[in-house]
């Protein structure tokens, strides 16, 4: 039994997976604040996981505390970006400067869509947008404030401004109003970086993910799929690549 966790910059996602389990069937699952990693612990202790496969790029104060709630026989494993991982090359500039949460994803998406010049977009505290070729390199990719992000500096940095919630009903394309003006402001940018991203690439495939993008899928132009928890899926492609890698 595999462990595999997601540690963004505002919650925790998880998934308890067998060892022989088909790409993304989770026995079970859960996401959580940073806040309340205590109660994610008892769970991992009964879980019965003998290794564990986790994704964080909230910092070292956090990962400290992910590795004390684990059981303290399992096997742990730190995914960081390498050269190569589950038969995607990276091709950053520095490769190990590549937030490990887009390599996963872009992992994730490279085993749901092989062969396919692909964009994934990962819409959450910040959105990136990543680009992986038919030829399974991964090329780079933009980052972005997520969408309650956008909202929440308009707020915070102008006088006359209001906090518009994230996650609203898809405003109209030129509001009439304030609030709905932002919406579509900040849904409008959002959904354009990801269209610039697939007319760019000439992609087959786009794979929307990430606690916005029910909110920002919809707004797209482009064909698409959402996927939920792509990062968890790309931890559990690496974790069972059979191939060999550069991990270096």
């Amino acid at each position: 039994m595999m462990l595999l966790i997601d540690a963004g910059n505002t919650r925790i996602k998880w998934a308890l997976v067998d060892d022989d389990a088909a790409l993304g069937a989770w026995r079970s699952e859960g996401a959580g604040l940073h806040a309340d990693l205590d109660l994610l612990a008892p769970e991992w202790a009964t879980s019965g996981c003998t290794r564990a496969l986790v994704s964080n790029v909230a910092g070292p104060v956090l990962g400290a505390r992910i590795a004390a709630a684990l059981p303290a026989d399992v096997q742990v494993e730190w995914f960081a970006s390498t050269l190569e991982r589950a038969g995607l090359r990276n091709g950053y500039r520095e490769p190990g400067r590549l937030g490990c949460d887009r390599f996963a994803a872009a992992i994730g998406a490279h085993a749901l869509a092989p062969h396919q010049d692909l964009i994934v977009a990962t819409c959450g505290t910040a959105t990136t947008v990543d680009a992986v070729r038919a030829d399974a390199l991964f090329v780079g990719g933009m980052i972005l404030p997520g969408l309650a992000l956008m909202a929440s500096s308009l707020a915070r940095n102008t006088a006359q401004l209001p906090q518009v919630a994230a996650g609203r009903a898809t405003a109209p394309l030129f509001g009439d109003n304030t609030d709905d003006a932002i919406a579509a402001g900040c849904l409008s940018a959002q959904a354009g970086a990801i269209e610039r991203a697939v007319t760019g690439l000439g992609a087959q495939a786009c794979i929307v993910s990430g606690g916005a993008a029910a909110s920002i899928a919809p707004a797209l132009k482009v064909a698409h799929v959402v996927v939920d928890n792509i990062v968890l899926v790309g931890l559990h492609a690496a974790a069972t690549w059979k191939g060999k890698d550069t991990r270096c």
